[in-house]
């Protein structure tokens, strides 16, 4: 079970439904229709710190963005990336959520940026006590941008508020098409959704126009962006977002009619 949030639980203790209650199985009075509130509670409090959090966050004019994905989808390469890219430019700093080590905020300090490391342990997402602890360390300058990078999870770090102001979601075109309608509640949350890796298309099976035709369902609101840290692809688009973003405008269409179209 997470450690956290009781996402995942065996046949006799219960399951957490998508609203955050708690269902129990078995056990005395199992079928008279109580719901445990444990889960709504832990959810509303953290709510109410990245409320918080966001305040503290406009009052200095920091843009903060959650940035989240399965693991190995490219978040910290992306980051090392936009570092060097955008050096002198935009003040970034990083907080890296992993269960342990400090392999990626290693990467991110020799990329040049301010890191501070959230270790969760057996916790599977970070929440808005972590990053309102790791805002305290990090001290991010006005002005700045602060990517939260989640831990690799397609599913508990989307039911918890940070305090951001926007969510950009990876997926990998290793990961295959199908992730969008596999884990549709990540991708429903997400601001932009950049399709990773996407130098490796023609070596693979994955269809691009099934993946952002299924984002279009799912949320047609995000904005879908494939790039390449490796070739640069989509990179030059991805820094518009950024840039526009910093200056307090809404954030720009995706290029080449990529942001998918409402359905109905």
């Amino acid at each position: 079970m997470c450690a956290t949030c009781g996402c995942a639980g065996d046949e006799q203790a219960g399951h957490l439904h998508e609203d955050g209650t708690w269902h129990e199985h078995g056990g005395p009075g199992h079928g008279d229709g109580r719901t445990v509130t444990l889960a709504e509670k832990v959810l509303a409090r953290n709510d109410a710190l990245a409320r918080q959090n966001r305040d503290w966050l406009r009052e200095r004019g920091i843009l903060a963005l959650n940035l989240m994905s399965s693991p190995g989808a490219g978040k910290t390469t992306l980051l090392e990336r936009t570092a060097a890219g955008l050096a002198g430019e935009l003040a970034l700093g990083v907080i890296e959520g992993d269960q342990e080590t400090t392999l990626d905020a290693d990467r991110m300090r020799a990329a040049g940026c301010q890191v501070v490391q959230v270790n969760t342990g057996t916790g599977c997402h970070l929440d808005a006590v972590m990053v309102r602890d790791a805002l305290t360390r990090l001290g991010p300058p006005r002005g700045s941008v602060v990517v939260i990078e989640n831990v690799g999870n397609l599913v508990c770090p989307a039911l918890f508020d940070l305090g951001e102001a926007h969510r950009v979601v990876l997926a990998s075109v290793t990961e295959g098409a199908d992730k969008p309608v596999k884990y549709p509640h990540m991708f429903r949350s997400a601001d932009l959704v950049l399709i990773t890796k996407t130098d490796l298309l023609p070596y693979l099976d994955f269809d691009l126009a099934r993946c952002t035709g299924d984002l279009a369902k799912i949320s047609p609101a995000a904005t879908v962006l494939p790039v390449s840290a490796r070739a640069g692809n989509g990179f030059a688009e991805w820094y518009d977002w950024l840039r526009v973003l910093v200056r307090g405008d809404d954030p720009p269409e995706s290029p080449h009619g990529l942001r998918p179209a409402p359905t109905s």
